[in-house]
């Protein structure tokens, strides 16, 4: 099997990978057969994926233009994956020219590009580190000098938290980012769920919790991602399916079904917005 130039040496090919699997959801040219096949598998199961994939981005764009109209002008996003249309930066970009951007990925391949799209820009840097470790990542020396964190900071937790077991306390672990961030700064979460009945949502579940698959799922409900937020204020409306946050335009009752949900909470202490 022939590497492409763009694929780090230390890359392992023949297993798929969650970054280079939703690049193919989202179209992207950076990944490998094997991540086209697992994709295919969980498409097969779940026709929806590729649409779904899409409204998540279109979530994350809502989100940070919500924050952005709000003051908030920094921006840590945890499990970042590999650099497509609609980053973090290029979204603020059209609402908050000052920004300030750290991407944090542990896959190769995520790094590489991100750390190649973004050479030379300063609102921007990239950090190769794990999110399930808050400490590792808050006591960087680039995530130290590149954030402020004596002021908000957006904490982005999008698609990433069902790749984290109970076992691993995402609670936790969202509970820690939150602690190191300043009273004003918010939690971005969306969530895989098969709470909605939708079938292949399940299925895909199984695809993922199988041994070759990239990462094990592990879907929640709205109470369940709730609870993942502990004690932070939710921005209305809540936790709601993805679609159905703060949408743009009128959404149908297909809606309800999505199986994805989405929520924004605050510290406490700030006046709500």
């Amino acid at each position: 099997m022939d590497r492409p130039a763009w694929a780090p040496d230390e890359v392992d090919m023949t297993s798929p990978s969650v970054a280079r699997v939703y690049d193919y959801y989202l179209g992207g040219s950076h990944n490998f057969e094997a991540d086209r096949a697992f994709a295919e598998k969980v498409l097969d199961a779940l026709p929806e994926m590729a649409a779904v994939a899409q409204a998540n981005r279109a979530f994350l764009r809502r989100a940070v233009h919500h924050l952005c109209a709000h003051g908030i002008r920094q921006f840590l996003d945890l499990g970042s994956g590999i650099p497509t249309v609609g980053n973090v930066h290029e979204v603020a970009a059209t609402a908050c020219d000052d920004a300030r951007v750290l991407y944090v990925d542990h896959d190769p391949i995520a790094v590489a590009h991100s750390r190649a799209l973004l050479d030379g820009d300063p609102s921007t840097a990239v950090l190769a580190a794990d999110l399930t470790d808050p400490r590792r990542v808050l006591d960087d020396p680039l995530t130290r000098a590149h954030l402020d964190l004596s002021r908000p900071v957006a904490v982005l937790l999008v698609s990433v938290l069902h790749f984290v077991p109970d076992e691993a306390d995402p609670a936790g672990i969202i509970a820690a980012y939150a602690a190191a961030t300043a009273p004003g700064s918010h939690v971005v979460v969306s969530h895989a769920s098969d709470e909605g009945g939708l079938s292949g949502a399940s299925r895909a579940q199984n695809l993922y919790n199988r041994d070759r698959s990239p990462n094990r799922m592990r879907m929640r409900d709205t109470e369940e991602v709730a609870a993942l937020l502990g004690d932070l204020e939710l921005v209305e409306p809540g936790v709601v399916r993805i679609p159905l946050w703060r949408p743009e335009s009128p959404v149908g009752p297909e809606a309800q079904r999505y199986p994805g949900l989405a929520a924004v909470a605050r510290h406490a202490g700030q006046p709500g917005i």
